[in-house]
């Protein structure tokens, strides 16, 4: 198989909400809108967010998402920290911490409830370090 694109979309009643989420807090952009389905860009990632009733959603399957841990990578999670916690005043579900398993990180939520894990790779340590294959090992 070959993939052209692959993304989330997220089910929730709370689209304009969650469309504001990520563009204003994110620097997602607006591609397409309709009151069922809104597109979302940033460079090369894509997040569409879709209304559990619409029609294309099979029947029993219509559920607002939950139980989801988005993870975005960045270079300066203190930086981030700063930008989304403290100055826009995001509510923190997980304090920013530094983990043995190689993260630097905190967890905001959107509102729909889809945690978002700011995570910067730093160094394992303990048992972790060698748990990495020499490919994948954070420097």
């Amino acid at each position: 198989m070959r993939l052209t694109s692959f993304y989330p979309v997220l089910m929730t009643e709370r689209l304009t909400e969650t469309r504001d989420f990520y563009r204003d807090h994110f620097g997602f952009e607006l591609t397409f809108e309709a009151d069922w389905y809104v597109s979302l860009k940033r460079g090369e990632w894509e997040l569409a967010i879709l209304a559990p009733g619409h029609g294309t959603i099979p029947a029993g399957f219509g559920k607002p998402v939950q139980g989801l841990l988005l993870n975005f990578e960045v270079d300066d999670v203190d930086a981030e920290h700063r930008r989304l916690v403290v100055d826009a005043g995001l509510p923190e579900t997980l304090s920013l911490r530094s983990e043995e398993f190689g993260q630097r990180h905190f967890i905001v939520a959107d509102p729909s409830g889809v945690l978002i894990d700011v995570i910067q790779q730093i160094p394992p340590t303990g048992e972790y370090a060698e748990q990495f294959t020499d490919e994948a090992r954070p420097r």
